[in-house]
């Protein structure tokens, strides 16, 4: 698992990872200080409009997104008594939006796309001071890349025009006979 990071938002931490290019951010984390914050996520999950956003999600996302699997939980889920767990979307559709973490720690992390999309289903303003913070946040991010890579420029150049003097003072300055 990727090294977390934590965003800030209405003095809630929220912890996201990135895995390759991508970042996921914890549904987990996202659920505290609402009320009946646990149960928020399967709530969610149940409702169709939820399972038609994740099914467009992964067939732009997903090229091995298993699509008869999902029309069958997408024809459940009319139904009272249909519940889906995270896991359970997993393993059914070969879905890849979301990551988990279990035991010690257990956490549930959505592609970014997805997380927002759920802030949204639990309080639109919340959304928007998502947004925000993660926006600030990579743009820190960026600045201190350029910084590094700005830094390790000038150590470069710095090592080169070293040994070019160098080379230049060899030649120049010592006499032959010495090398």
């Amino acid at each position: 698992m990727a090294k977390e990071k934590i965003l800030t938002v209405q003095g809630r931490p929220i912890s996201f990872v990135t895995f390759g290019d991508e970042d996921f951010i914890s549904l987990t984390d996202i659920t505290v200080g609402f009320p009946d914050g646990k149960f928020l996520v399967p709530r969610w999950l149940r409702n169709r409009d939820t399972l038609e956003f994740l099914s467009v999600w992964e067939k732009l996302n997903n090229p091995d997104f298993r699509v008869i699997e999902f029309d069958n939980l997408y024809a459940e889920s009319g139904h009272n008594r249909f519940s889906l767990s995270v896991s359970r979307w997993l393993e059914t559709t070969g879905a890849i939006g979301f990551q988990q973490r279990r035991g010690r720690g257990a956490n549930t992390y959505a592609h970014r796309d997805i997380a927002l999309g759920f802030c949204y289903w639990l309080s639109p303003p919340f959304q928007l001071y998502v947004i925000k913070e993660f926006q600030r946040l990579k743009k820190v991010e960026a600045a201190e890349q350029k910084e590094a890579l700005e830094w390790n420029l000038k150590r470069t150049l710095s090592k080169v025009n070293y040994r070019i003097h160098t080379e230049v003072i060899r030649e120049a300055l010592v006499p032959p006979r010495l090398l």
